[in-house]
């Protein structure tokens, strides 16, 4: 490695000045050293894919399990890295400032946090403390002097709550309360796409990929585009075939087309 983290952090708010740029989830070192030498600019951490490496279930993890995960991979390659940090593992305002505060000392350049409470039963959190929550993790990020980027995130579309004008107006307040990037997961038709980026302006817009070309979400003026636990699942789902076709059949088709040699390539130098 060669940048400090003030490098990969100054970085990392220059890719959301101007254009588009794909963040890819790695899920350990390994997967964040393969995306960084097939040329990305930015990783974001995935909440799922780390929680699926240690054989539990998206939203299983502790805080201190996430700082370590963090730390080992914001220090892991040259890229800036943007942290899944759900709902920073508490309901209060203060709570999320003081999580917020220590995720900042991992190394990490951004930092997203949900109105999701993290129980179906509960749903998002009420109005005002999800905007004070916000307030919260901005004034924390202020005092740490670390110029880490700020994702306020919008959860509706994904927890049973798809209402657009409810939506727009979270992220509104969001950005007021100082949010640096906006960013409503689930959004899947063009027009809903384009309606949250105008509205933002000139926040700058991430989208979890909804399966549109990069180039596509590009001209709807889409400034980041993550992909969530995508990858992993990927990663997870050719083991699990390849596994099962062993256990039921014998057989070996899911080597057909083995990684082993392009991965030795990859970490040769490290």
């Amino acid at each position: 490695m060669s940048l400090s983290t003030k490098d990969k952090r100054a970085a990392f708010r220059r890719l959301h000045a101007v254009g588009c740029f794909v963040l890819p989830n790695p899920w350990d070192v390994g997967s964040a050293v393969m995306l960084e030498r097939l040329g990305f600019k930015a990783l974001a951490s995935t909440s799922a894919g780390m929680a699926w490496a240690m054989g539990r279930i998206d939203g299983a993890i502790s805080l201190d399990e996430v700082l370590l995960h963090l730390s080992a991979i914001a220090h892991a390659t040259d890229l800036p890295l943007n942290a899944d940090f759900e709902n920073a593992f508490a309901d209060t305002p203060d709570g999320v400032a003081a999580n917020v505060a220590l995720a900042v000392d991992t190394g990490i350049s951004g930092l997203s946090v949900e109105d999701y409470t993290g129980h179906a039963e509960k749903g998002l959190y009420e109005f005002d403390l999800a905007v004070a929550r916000v307030a919260a993790a901005k004034a924390a990020i202020d005092r740490s002097g670390a110029d880490v980027v700020l994702t306020a995130r919008s959860e509706g579309f994904i927890r049973g709550a798809p209402d657009m004008d409810a939506t727009l107006r979270r992220l509104a307040a969001y950005a007021a309360a100082g949010a640096d990037c906006l960013y409503a997961p689930g959004l899947r038709e063009e027009d809903q796409i384009r309606t949250v980026v105008q509205a933002a302006a000139p926040k700058p817009v991430n989208i979890l990929s909804p399966g549109l070309p990069v180039a596509t979400l590009a001209g709807l003026g889409v400034r980041r585009i993550s992909l969530g636990g995508a990858l992993a699942g990927a990663a997870y789902g050719a083991a699990l075939r390849a596994a099962q076709e062993i256990a039921s059949e014998g057989a070996f088709g899911g080597f057909a087309q083995p990684g082993g040699r392009a991965l030795n390539a990859i970490f040769a130098d490290r």
